[in-house]
């Protein structure tokens, strides 16, 4: 799965990908000056699925396909400006978030059947990345615990955890918006659409689920994909 793709030089590629089988790695290519070559520059759209063959070579940073083809070409997401504006922020979260990611196959799995549900939806997927960042924790190892969310209680964004008593830090939500939290994991893929979200309600789940990302994965930068997410949701 592509995170991202960069050019380099005049004729080649550096590609950032999930893959199933040994997590993160980074991979080196020649783009052809004609459409007849095997190796498409649309293959590294973000978050496009690829079945890839290659030869791992450990002492080497980039790798080398040695084989590539589609796994499952998008029907809807490259074709509608709201999926393919979730799809940008997404492969630039996942980006960081799975920096140092070995192999993980829940995690892949989630990621893809994810990806899989957005391209054929049809309506009411506005809270789709607000689900997918929340449950994608769960993969990552800081999954909110939700023993003691309870009505007045605080949530300790540092432990992933609700209390009664105001946490010592200041990395921390106040009881009217540690709700939220708990709001945010009762809901998925098929029952957000009966959740009433305003636009700027949903802009401030993202930036609260942002944060916390930030407190747990280290170097984890503002994204430049934001802003227009916000503005279309």
């Amino acid at each position: 799965m592509v995170l991202r793709s960069v050019k380099y030089g005049e004729s080649q590629m550096i590609i950032d990908m999930l893959t199933r089988e040994q997590g993160r790695v980074s991979f080196i290519c020649h783009l052809p000056k004609t459409a007849k070559g095997k190796v498409k520059k649309q293959f590294f759209q973000p978050l496009t699925l690829l079945d890839m063959v290659y030869s791992h070579r450990p002492n080497q940073k980039l790798q080398r396909f040695g084989d590539i083809r589609l796994a499952q070409p998008y029907s809807s997401i490259p074709f509608d400006a709201y999926k393919l504006s979730i799809t940008l922020f997404i492969s630039e979260f996942l980006n960081y978030a799975t920096r140092d990611e070995q192999r993980n196959d829940p995690l892949f799995d989630y990621v893809e059947s994810s990806m899989l549900w957005l391209d054929n939806v049809q309506q009411s997927f506005s809270n789709f990345h607000l689900v997918f960042m929340m449950h994608l924790s769960r993969f990552i190892g800081f999954f909110p615990n939700l023993t003691d969310d309870v009505r007045g209680a605080w949530f300790d964004l540092r432990n992933g955890t609700f209390t009664l008593l105001r946490p010592a830090h200041p990395d921390y939500l106040k009881p009217e918006e540690a709700s939220v939290i708990g709001l945010l994991m009762r809901m998925n893929y098929e029952n957000m659409r009966l959740f009433r979200i305003s636009q700027a309600e949903r802009n401030r789940c993202i930036e609260l689920i942002l944060y916390y990302y930030r407190l747990h994965v280290p170097n984890f930068p503002e994204l430049r994909s934001l802003e227009v997410l916000k503005t279309l949701f």
